[in-house]
């Protein structure tokens, strides 16, 4: 069977060098299920693989993307799915195609009440900022938290988890129509985060005025950088500083003086390790976060879907921080 697929044929710097092709998709065997795509998140790491500067590298030629949605088309031998059940897909790569051929532990059911688009948008953000918010940073009721990166989809995610978790939430970006997304879907403070001369930082003084002085307790930091660096210096006694990624490009050093003075946690979230490394606790993570999704107290937000001849310009969009929460690919003529 052909499906058209984006496809990576060799590494390179520009995201542009990937195109539509159309590559051959086996029968499902044993155990397996063929899943018609309607929908795939973009996610930072599709970017990366395509660069060769994700730490897992797929073998070539490979099609980017981790997360879809759509429907089961075929099913191979011993599987409990059949035939028309609308599935979420949960994969390394090969999502930015018509169709792919999974094991079946690698989907489930769409949420109820979840669309396509919605559901393909929620699993590998949504994941990040729980692991990192209850399992890492162990955020309570009634704390403050200071989220980094609020309009990007692992800091939206957060924004939202840490409203139904009961705490005050601040968020911070880089552009105020974004910031105002962010406020409408909960947020009790944003903060536009970008200096004058295009530098990240100036929020320390408004996060301390907005806490009586104390600073937050969870600090949620994507960015890294001179953003970690002014974090150190509003974060309350006692606080957790949550290291999710380096998106400025810049990795950090605490300074150990901070550390010892406040009696403060940096501590370092990958949330997909934490599930490999205790399998119990992986599994409960997914439970929880569909237990959720099923009830309706998951919502991403997509700010962007394009036809899956389009997935470079979308991936452009991700790249160039036009994305407010998610961007999708969209396929077989499904729309949002």
């Amino acid at each position: 069977m052909q499906v058209n697929a984006i496809v990576c044929e060799e590494i390179a710097e520009d995201i542009g060098s990937v195109g539509l092709q159309q590559i051959e998709l086996p029968d499902p065997g044993p155990g397996q299920v063929r899943v018609r795509l309607k929908a795939c998140a973009v996610n930072f790491p599709d970017l990366l693989m395509i660069q060769g500067k994700y730490q897992f590298k797929p073998p070539l030629p490979f099609a980017p993307g981790g997360e879809a949605a759509g429907d089961i088309e075929a099913c191979g031998s011993g599987v409990s799915f059949k035939e028309g059940d609308a599935v979420i897909v949960g994969m390394r790569y090969g999502g930015f195609a018509e169709a792919v051929v999974v094991d079946e532990s690698q989907v489930k059911p769409l949420p109820k009440g979840m669309s396509y688009a919605k559901g393909a948008s929620y699993q590998t953000a949504y994941l990040t900022a729980y692991v990192a918010l209850k399992r890492r940073g162990h955020l309570e009721q009634g704390e403050t938290l200071l989220v980094h990166g609020a309009t990007g989809g692992v800091g939206m995610a957060a924004v939202d988890l840490g409203k139904h978790f009961g705490a005050k939430v601040i968020g911070t970006g880089g552009r105020d129509d974004k910031l105002e997304v962010v406020a409408s879907r909960g947020a009790d403070h944003v903060i536009n985060y970008t200096m004058e001369d295009g530098s990240l930082g100036g929020f320390r003084d408004t996060v301390k005025a907005l806490t009586d002085g104390r600073g937050a307790d969870v600090i949620y930091d994507p960015v890294g950088g001179d953003v970690f660096d002014e974090s150190m210096r509003c974060i309350n006694w006692g606080g957790r500083i949550l290291s999710i990624g380096f998106t400025s490009g810049r990795w950090p050093q605490a300074p150990v003086n901070l550390i010892l003075i406040k009696q403060i946690a940096v501590i370092g979230v990958r949330a997909g390790e934490y599930g490999r490394q205790d399998p119990v606790k992986g599994l409960e993570n997914a439970q929880r976060l569909y237990a959720m999704a099923e009830a309706g107290e998951i919502d991403p937000y997509i700010s962007h879907a394009l036809p899956i001849e389009k997935a470079v310009e979308a991936m452009r969009l991700l790249e160039q921080r036009e994305v407010v929460g998610k961007a999708v690919v969209t396929m077989n003529g499904y729309q949002m």
